[in-house]
């Protein structure tokens, strides 16, 4: 190997090692709230329609971001606004801890929502740059970081719970890690390729690609199946299984672990089975998880139903985005921006909805609904033809 072919192939991989941290402190921030939403809800007295409606407030800030953050991003450069977004994003993360009502929690997470898309957008542009680089599937192993690092995150949180640490000494604690890890990869992310001239300015507002909008209807069952397992699973371990206090965390710990392993497979699966097959069995683990969780509401069968959907929900977002990126025929950064504004919609309906169900009937009757997304995964992946030619 001459000296140029080893710069370049170190380069290469401290720039993937670069993305996949990115993916990685997203996802300690994220799961940090996550799993705190219990006793959050508990410290607060909210009800479970009050929980629903304020997990409104990330998804609103997420769509409030949208029309804007692609632009952006094509505009300023990724790298850019991920330094930005990142900071903003651990300052909101410690006010999630400090919330003294349901208002301030609300008005926190929107802002949290917000600047999560940008950091969503601006990563996953990242990404699909180093998956042309690499010139095969590699996009579900980054989100296997966003993953493992939720994983880690719910251990972290299952690991203190014995010494009733308060929620903001514990967002503080993992604000410094994220930002101590971004100052480290920040030089290391892909630089961004010169702007596009005035007259090439790509935008939103324009009628998108039918494939894109497929995508993205695929991503809202997706989406809203991760929200149900994200923002419930800890309460549903708590309050339908009656897992012990101490470990009502764990339902959340393993849908995070399987999700995590699966996503470090789905590229290689991609590869052997085709990315129109991995859609389609992701959907059939959503169902058959969930069910099983709800059929069988004890401690065993639910951690059993939850690794299975973690296995489901694991390929979902990263092969949509994948195909997105590499089938548009516009800029990456708009092409995301599309597919995550319809998938998104998941994220803002399914939570809520899920805690209105639950505030009629229980939690059972809300998962058994959510387990009828991943079918519908299944029958839409079926159905839309032009999945059979995408790389």
């Amino acid at each position: 190997m001459s000296q140029y072919e080893y710069v370049l192939k170190s380069t290469k991989r401290r720039a993937r090692l670069a993305i996949l941290s990115f993916y990685f402190i997203q996802g300690l921030g994220f799961a940090s709230w996550a799993s705190r939403i219990p006793d959050i809800k508990t410290s607060l007295s909210m009800s479970e329609a009050a929980l629903g409606t304020v997990l409104f407030a990330p998804a609103l800030g997420q769509l409030a971001a949208m029309p804007i953050s692609g632009t952006w991003i094509a505009k300023y450069g990724s790298i850019r606004m991920l330094a930005i977004s990142m900071v903003l994003y651990c300052c909101v993360l410690v006010t999630l801890g400090l919330a003294a009502n349901a208002i301030m929690l609300f008005i926190s997470l929107f802002f949290f929502g917000l600047c999560s898309n940008f950091l969503n957008i601006g990563v996953n542009t990242q990404g699909l740059r180093m998956e042309e680089i690499y010139g095969r599937p590699i996009m579900s192993s980054f989100h296997g970081g966003w993953s493992f690092a939720c994983a880690l995150s719910s251990v972290f949180a299952l690991s203190i719970a014995p010494f009733k640490i308060e929620p903001y000494i514990h967002f503080t604690i993992i604000a410094v890690l994220m930002l101590g890890l971004m100052a480290l990869r920040l030089k290391d992310l892909i630089p961004d390729p010169p702007k596009i001239d005035k007259g090439q300015k790509e935008t939103i507002f324009k009628k998108p690609e039918l494939l894109l909008v497929q995508l993205g209807l695929i991503g809202f069952f997706g989406m809203c199946s991760e929200g149900a397992m994200f923002d419930w699973s800890g309460v549903y371990f708590k309050e339908v299984v009656h897992a012990p206090e101490m470990i009502t965390v764990m339902g959340f710990t393993i849908v995070m672990t399987t999700m995590a392993i699966g996503r470090f497979l789905t590229d290689k699966l991609s590869v052997r089975i085709g990315k129109k097959r991995v859609l389609q069995l992701g959907g059939l683990l959503i169902f058959t998880g969930l069910m099983i969780s709800v059929i069988f509401p004890y401690l065993i069968p639910a951690a059993i139903g939850f690794m299975i959907v973690g296995f489901g929900i694991s390929s979902i977002v990263p092969t949509i985005y994948s195909i997105a990126g590499r089938n548009t025929k516009g800029s990456p950064s708009i092409a995301l921006t599309i597919v995550s504004s319809v998938s998104f919609f998941g994220f803002l309906l399914g939570p809520p909805i899920i805690g209105y169900i639950a505030e009629l009937t229980n939690l059972r009757y809300s998962y058994a609904v959510v387990s009828m997304f991943g079918l519908s995964i299944t029958l839409l992946v079926s159905l839309i033809r032009s999945l059979k030619h995408v790389r």
